[in-house]
């Protein structure tokens, strides 16, 4: 049983009423709501959130299942392990049926698409060894090649340094920048572990265009921009 989640609160910082803010005049979960739906592996979705405002956008766009986030779940401190723990378990109490995997899908990847989703879960149904899939991009800085971080003594240093210097960034190896396209997470992982970042986890990889996370209002205009050239 793959339950899909979307799990966002009504306060946000960078950019104001974000998940519901209209973008060419949709509420922004919305998309994410469209997307869901769509999955072919999906078998049930919930949205939860401690605002209310936020639960009956849910609802009027199909969702027929909302959960209350508790408050102590909802500040901008809280980790989304225990949501999700909370989450799972609240629907379990309510839909009287086990879950086995969670798929969250954050609604600040408006332009992920189905295919991205299925493919983060097709990838987790692989193998009993993997705890967690992520969404990820190869980004354009690489910590081998061209990202520094200042240490004690006040000067920079290759965040990863090699033996050999390398002086190419295709000779660098790869790395993902993750984005909260989807995240699947096996359910007993939830237990098994503090943190996602402990588990067995492996990247789905998904196209730059498609993996933009809103976090600044810059983000929301690029966001803007891609949707009108698309």
């Amino acid at each position: 049983m793959i339950l899909g989640t979307i799990c966002c609160r009504g306060g946000s910082k960078g950019v104001l009423g974000k998940n519901i803010r209209p973008l060419k005049g949709i509420p922004l979960i919305v998309y994410t709501i469209d997307t869901a739906k769509k999955s072919k592996y999906i078998s049930d979705l919930v949205v939860s959130s401690d605002s209310d405002e936020i639960l009956n956008v849910a609802k009027e766009n199909g969702i027929g299942k909302t959960l209350v986030r508790p408050k102590e779940l909802a500040t901008d401190t809280a980790s989304k392990w225990p949501v999700f723990i909370n989450a799972v378990e609240e629907y379990e109490k309510l839909s009287g049926k086990k879950v086995t995997y969670i798929v969250d899908m954050d609604v600040t990847v408006p332009l992920k698409t189905t295919e991205d989703i299925d493919k983060a879960i097709e990838l987790a149904l692989q193998s009993p060894e993997i705890d967690v899939v992520i969404t990820g991009y190869e980004p354009e800085r690489n910590p081998y090649f061209n990202m520094m971080e200042i240490q004690e003594t006040g000067f920079a240093e290759m965040v990863k340094k090699t033996a050999k210097p390398i002086v190419r960034r295709q000779d660098a190896p790869k790395v993902f920048s993750l984005t909260p396209a989807a995240y699947v997470i096996k359910k007993e992982a939830l237990y098994n572990y503090q943190h996602w970042s402990e588990a067995k986890c492996m990247i789905s990889e998904m196209p730059r265009e498609r993996a933009v996370d809103i976090d600044t209002e810059l983000d929301f205009k690029l966001i803007e921009f891609l949707l009108n050239e698309k």
